[in-house]
C-alpha cells in the first residue's frame, strides 16, 4: 500500500474517533501516504494529524443550509481534488450515501465500506468493491472503526490506541491568566443536556479549588445559558465565541474539562486531559473512556449521572496543587 484514502465526513466527535486507524494504517504500511475527505466544518481534526497528508474539505452541510455558488464552486474543487491522486485502497468509514459517493468518485479499484446491516444509509453498499467483516459488539465505536479496517485490509492491529494530534501553536490569551477548568455544558440536543444548576455545583466546587471556571459556547442560546451558570460561580467566566482550533488550543492546556457527549470533549481526552464525559441519552459503552485518575464516563442510555457521582469523579482526575501551581 502506497496511497490511501480515509472518508470520514463528520462529525467533529466522529472525527476523533477515527484518528487512531492513522497510526494502524502506518504500522501496518510503513511510508503509506494517507489522505482524508471530511466536511469543511469539522476537517481540522485530521488537519491536525501530521501523518494525514491531505485533506480534502468539502463544505456539504454549509451548502446544503445556503445553497449558494460560491460553496457550490468550493465542492467542485474539492471533487478535483480528490480525482488528483489514484489510490491503492479507499476506506469508507462513515457509511451513508454522501461518503459512498464520494468512495465512488475516488480513483481506485479497492473502495471499502460497511456490510448493509451496518451502515447509516443502506443505499450506500453500491460503491464498495469490498466489505468490512461485522463489526464485535464487545467493542466501543473507536475500536469498531480500527476492526473494520485492519480486518478488512488485512493487517493487525496492537492494544494502545494513538490519536496522534498535534495542534498549532498559538493559544489564546486566556491560557495565560492561571489554572482553568473547562465546562461543556451545551451539546447538540436537549436530551443530551444536564442541569444547569448541577454545572453551577460543579463550578463551585472547582473554584474553591482555585480553578477558574470557563464557559464555551456556540450560539445565542448556549451563551444565555452559560451566563446563567456563571452566575452563581464566583471565578466563572463566559468565553468569547471560539474558532473550534482557538477552542481546542484552550482545552490542550486545561487542568480539567467537564462536558456532555461533545467533540469538544472527546477531543480533550484524545489529547490526554483530566477530563469526566456526561451522557444522558447516548451510550457511554460507546463514546465514553474510562482511564483510572485521567478519564471517567457517567450515566448513559437513558440514564443522567447525578451530582454527588460528577463531584467524585471530577475529584479523582482532579490535578493535586502542586500540578495547578503549574499551571499558573
Amino acid at each position: 500500500m502506497k496511497r490511501i484514502l480515509i472518508v470520514k465526513l463528520t462529525s467533529l466527535g466522529d472525527m476523533v474517533f477515527t484518528q487512531p486507524v492513522v497510526a494502524d494504517l502506518l504500522r501496518a504500511y510503513p511510508g503509506v501516504r494517507i489522505d482524508w475527505v471530511a466536511d469543511d466544518y469539522c476537517a481540522a481534526v485530521p488537519r491536525w494529524n501530521p501523518n494525514v497528508e491531505r485533506v480534502i474539505a468539502p463544505p456539504l452541510r454549509r451548502f446544503k443550509q445556503t445553497r449558494s455558488w460560491a460553496d457550490l464552486k468550493q465542492i467542485f474543487g474539492a471533487l478535483r481534488d480528490l480525482r488528483r491522486e489514484k489510490y491503492d485502497a479507499v476506506i469508507d468509514l462513515h457509511g451513508v450515501y454522501k461518503s459512498a459517493i464520494v468512495s465512488f468518485l475516488a480513483r481506485t479499484k479497492k473502495r471499502y465500506g460497511y456490510p448493509v446491516e451496518e451502515l447509516g444509509e443502506a443505499g450506500a453498499r453500491f460503491a464498495y468493491s469490498d466489505l468490512f467483516p461485522p463489526h464485535r459488539e464487545s467493542d466501543c465505536a473507536r475500536e469498531r472503526m480500527r476492526y473494520a479496517a485492519s480486518r478488512g485490509l488485512g493487517y493487525k492491529i496492537p492494544a494502545e490506541r494513538e490519536y496522534g494530534l498535534r495542534l498549532p501553536p498559538g493559544a489564546p490569551a486566556e491560557a495565560a491568566r492561571g489554572p482553568y477548568a473547562m465546562l461543556f455544558h451545551a451539546t447538540s440536543a436537549d436530551t443530551k443536556k444536564w442541569p444547569q444548576q448541577d454545572w453551577t455545583a460543579v463550578g463551585r466546587m472547582l473554584s474553591a479549588r482555585g480553578l477558574r471556571v470557563l464557559l464555551p459556547w456556540g450560539s445565542d442560546k448556549e451563551r444565555s445559558e452559560a451566563e446563567s451558570i456563571a452566575a452563581g460561580i464566583p471565578t466563572a467566566e463566559v468565553m468569547p465565541r471560539m474558532s473550534i482550533t482557538e477552542c481546542t488550543q484552550m482545552i490542550e492546556q486545561a487542568a480539567l474539562v467537564a462536558g456532555t457527549d461533545t467533540g469538544l470533549v472527546h477531543i480533550a481526552e484524545a489529547l490526554g486531559r483530566p477530563t469526566v464525559m456526561l451522557f444522558t441519552e447516548t451510550s457511554q459503552f460507546l463514546y465514553g473512556v474510562n482511564v483510572p485518575g485521567r478519564a471517567v464516563a457517567l450515566g448513559g442510555d437513558g440514564v443522567v449521572p447525578r451530582l454527588e457521582e460528577v463531584l467524585a469523579a471530577v475529584e479523582s482526575v482532579l490535578p493535586g496543587q502542586a500540578a495547578l501551581a503549574r499551571h499558573a
